[in-house]
């Protein structure tokens, strides 16, 4: 079957003047514009807060790149839902996991958590190296130091991201684990 080149040509035309669809940050945004115009604050602050929603995905989706594939013979599973709880208690900000399983049965579970008040109330401890050295021992991977905790690995990067290892592998496991993370590209993820 040929097509025309007047059939070819209103095709070209219908499907580039189609309007793409915006990302649900953006139709959020218009949307709640549109609501505040209308003078409807309830469903405005409703569109906000879908937005905000998006945003905290969106950030989640790229906080999770700075997981590191499992070890040679450990397995990774990704916790989707890692994300959901943050939202449930309305803590805001952005979360990844994942729980990295030894050939043995052993667990790392991994955590990032950014831009949140759980983050904010650590800030104090994990920013401060004189009150890290008083919670446990210190570990450093470059510039980036943790502390060690009875075998569980915490620290702050950049001030807003908490990184934490714990589960029942063992603290070198952990580290071994926690050694081949980007640190310095965990500081700026999200942009």
């Amino acid at each position: 079957m040929k097509i025309s080149a007047v059939t070819a040509a209103a095709l070209a035309l219908v499907l580039v003047s189609a309007p793409l669809r915006a990302d649900p940050v953006t139709e959020a945004l218009e949307s709640a514009m549109e609501t505040y115009a209308e003078g409807d604050l309830a469903m405005t602050a409703a569109r906000l807060t879908e937005a905000q929603k998006a945003v905290a995905a969106l950030q989640a989706g790229k906080l999770g790149r700075f997981l590191p594939e499992p070890p040679e013979g450990w397995t990774r599973e990704i916790d989707e839902s890692a994300s959901d709880g943050m939202a449930m208690m309305g803590m805001g900000g952005s979360i990844a996991a994942a729980d990295y399983t030894s050939p043995a049965g052993d667990h790392v579970i991994l955590t990032l958590a950014a831009d949140n008040p759980m983050v904010i109330s650590m800030a104090g401890m994990l920013g401060n190296p004189q009150m890290m050295a008083m919670m446990g021992e210190l570990v450093e991977f470059g510039d980036q130091r943790m502390v060690n905790q009875s075998g569980e690995i915490s620290g702050l990067v950049a001030g807003r991201v908490l990184v934490q290892a714990s589960g029942s592998a063992s603290a070198e496991e952990k580290t071994a684990l926690l050694g081949t993370m980007d640190f310095a590209g965990l500081e700026s993820y999200d942009k």
